[in-house]
């Protein structure tokens, strides 16, 4: 099995939960005990979650288990 890479910024990582469909987020700040991360690909179409939002996860999400994140690839940061 192929472990995931530590969280950095410019990562985005996608939503393992099947209820999120697909939901992707990428790192913007880490700190201590949380990664800050801005939506990327919104949960549904008509969802009120608009790309571009703010919010917290913790670090220990990171991990491809039913309830956390997988890695998907790196962005370019400017």
């Amino acid at each position: 099995m192929t472990e995931s890479p530590t969280p950095a910024v410019g990562q985005v990582w996608q939503d393992n939960d099947p209820r999120q469909d697909s939901r992707q987020v990428r790192i913007v700040e880490l700190t201590a005990t949380h990664a800050v991360v801005v939506l990327v690909q919104p949960r549904e179409p008509v969802s009120s979650a608009q790309p571009g939002r703010r919010t917290r996860i913790r670090l220990d999400r990171f991990r491809p288990t039913s309830t956390g994140y997988r890695y998907v690839r790196t962005e370019a940061t400017s």
